[in-house]
């Protein structure tokens, strides 16, 4: 197709703010989709995905669109991931398009995802068509937020589309705004083949199948394909473009997007962000912006049977081949034997693996409290990098510990800054700024550690605003702490999965609230228990679980009182006995009390 008749464009919106449900609209409109094949969220086709409502995967589709013109425009949709954890994903969807839908919430107005996205595109220089959904709902104040969206980014509000993407109304404006206002592709069909993975996904009949956005030349089924950053040589199996399913084509040209299917094995080899070239007389430079997903958060996945260690090492490579950023490696602890650390974009990307881990493969998993990565420079000058409490070296051989912090924004309603500050300067939080984004609408932004952000900030700051509040976040820099190890001991002996990395200040009280969770949580035993949280060799707490008594006078009624004397002398002796061979089951609720060590009940 003749390049100044494609449009290429993403969609921009925070979690359930109606992305998904524009672009069932949108496909319907354009009859890529019948109405008998029509469903909810069609490009959601993961399970998880709709019933969280959430996209966790991108996708792209091609739309044939005739225009008011009488024109005939190829409209390539590529639908990203809302969620700030996928936030990579989707700075390499939008380096693919030259125009992004910005969808705001009619009843909700901007928030933070949306604002983070949003930066994304303008930083690409990508034309934003301004749309208002939900404008059915009583709630709706499609004006205020028109509004809003102006004093924003400066789209005069008159032009700021008002629709409804659930009932249809309007939606054929957005696509007309398309047309109109999303310039078509610069690439250039004779220059050396460049084409941009946004995305991949593994085919077990296929192989790793890439989606790209070819940026220049032409890209034919019989050509040999080069990766430029991993240098992998590709004979596709199949060319072809997603209308919405996957359709052969005999060639790719510059501007289009479509999809590579390479017969690779593993989704590492063919990353987001890499450049496809061809194997003779390909480009020299690679197309800019690639780098690694680098994981931030750590948590050790145990099966709960041992019996089932190799089922759960199959589901994780098996998932890793849909999901290159997912990290793990084996490791074993003292208390839940073999097992992984797996490494996650954010808490979020973690739930999403559990979850799927859980019902597509039929696991039964313990899963760690999540910590994240440390920085830990050594005296003899070395720094070493760890991502578990129990990789710690010796105290006396460290020099000092750094840890990740992040920048945070929060959008909330003005009556909620007092319970929001509280809770941030709770967690160690440095205050930046605040602004008034309009007269009841508030942005604050924050610098808080990583540890103190994956734990449970985000349910208790939902909880403190009802729900109004938003957040968004990213990496900002490591810095030295004073961070201590804090070990908890059951029975006198150490459990390695309940460790933490703390700072200095709070490893008191910390170590008490666990102690006392701890008491309640593990089971009594026929002997007394003691449980104890220590920093190196000083104990900041402990507290006895008592035994089960088992009354042995009961058959020693009257006589000599030296009778009972010697049955207790006897019963004292058995648990001491007991207690030396003696091992402690503790329950997987232990392991998820550090993560809800703030509760209310225990302060």
């Amino acid at each position: 197709m003749d390049k100044s008749k494609i449009r290429n464009f993403s969609i921009i919106a925070h979690i359930d703010h109606g992305k998904s449900t524009l672009a069932d609209r949108m496909l319907q409109l354009t009859g890529t989709i019948s109405e008998r094949e029509m469903q909810e969220q069609v490009l959601d086709d993961m399970e998880l995905e709709r019933e969280r409502g959430v996209t966790i995967k991108a996708s792209a589709v091609r739309m044939l669109y005739t225009a008011q013109d009488g024109e005939v425009y190829e409209m390539n949709l590529i639908d990203t991931p809302g969620h700030v954890d996928f936030s990579y994903e989707v700075s390499r969807a939008l380096q693919a398009c030259e125009g992004a839908v910005l969808v705001v919430d009619a009843t909700q107005g901007i928030e933070a995802q949306t604002l983070a996205n949003l930066y994304m595109a303008l930083e690409q220089d990508l034309e934003i068509v301004a749309v208002v959904n939900k404008i059915d709902l009583p709630a709706a104040r499609p004006d205020e937020v028109a509004q809003e969206i102006e004093e924003l980014i400066g789209i005069d509000a008159a032009d700021v589309l008002q629709v409804s993407a659930k009932t249809g109304q309007n939606v054929e404006q957005v696509l007309e705004a398309i047309v109109q206002y999303v310039p078509p592709p610069k690439g250039d069909e004779q220059a050396p083949v460049r084409a941009l993975i946004f995305d991949s996904h593994y085919d077990s009949y296929k192989g790793v199948i890439a989606y790209v956005r070819l940026v220049d030349g032409v890209i034919r089924k019989t050509d040999m394909l080069r990766l430029m950053s991993t240098g992998a040589l590709v004979e596709p199996v199949e060319i072809g473009v997603f209308s919405p399913g996957m359709k052969p084509v005999e060639t790719l040209s510059a501007g289009e997007v479509g999809y590579i299917a390479t017969g690779l094995k593993t989704v590492r080899e063919c990353r987001v962000g890499d450049t496809i070239t061809l194997a003779q007389g390909g480009a020299e430079v690679p197309l800019p912006g690639y780098k690694q997903a680098k994981p931030m958060v750590f948590a050790g996945f145990y099966p709960s049977d041992n019996d089932d260690y190799n089922d759960l090492r199959e589901a994780l490579e098996k998932l890793q081949l849909n999901d290159a950023s997912l990290v793990f490696q084996p490791e074993t602890s003292q208390a839940l034997n073999f097992g992984f650390r797996v490494g996650f974009l954010g808490l979020f990307h973690m739930e999403i693996v559990q979850e799927r881990l859980e019902r597509e493969y039929g696991l039964d998993i313990v899963a760690t409290s999540p910590s994240v990565e440390y920085q830990v420079v050594l005296r003899n000058g070395e720094m070493i990098t760890i991502h578990s409490p129990s990789e710690l070296p010796d105290e006396s051989a460290i020099a000092e510990i750094r840890e990740p912090w992040m920048s945070i924004e929060i959008f909330t309603p003005e009556e909620f800054i007092g319970p929001i500050m509280d809770l941030v300067t709770s967690k160690r939080g440095e205050y930046v700024s605040m602004e008034y984004l309009d007269s009841k609408r508030v942005q604050l932004k924050y610098k808080i550690p990583l540890a103190e952000l994956i734990v449970d900030f985000y349910d208790r700051l939902k909880s403190i605003t009802r729900g109004y509040a938003s957040l968004d976040y990213h990496f900002d820099t490591y810095r030295p702490e004073k961070l201590v190890k804090l070990e908890v001991l059951v029975n006198k002996q150490p459990v390695d999965a309940l460790a933490l990395i703390v700072h200095e200040t709070e490893a008191f009280h910390k170590g008490q609230r666990l102690v006392s969770k701890l008491k309640r949580l593990i089971p009594r035993q026929l002997y007394e228990v003691p449980i104890q949280a220590a920093i190196g060799k000083r104990v900041v707490s402990r507290a006895n679980i008592k035994a089960l008594r088992k009354d042995v006078l009961a058959k020693c009624y009257g006589g000599d009182v030296t009778r009972k004397k010697k049955l207790l002398e006897k019963q004292k002796k058995g648990k001491k006995r007991l207690k030396m061979i003696g091992n402690v089951e503790v329950p997987q609720e232990a392991f998820m009390a550090v993560l809800r060590l703030d509760d209310d009940d225990d302060q």
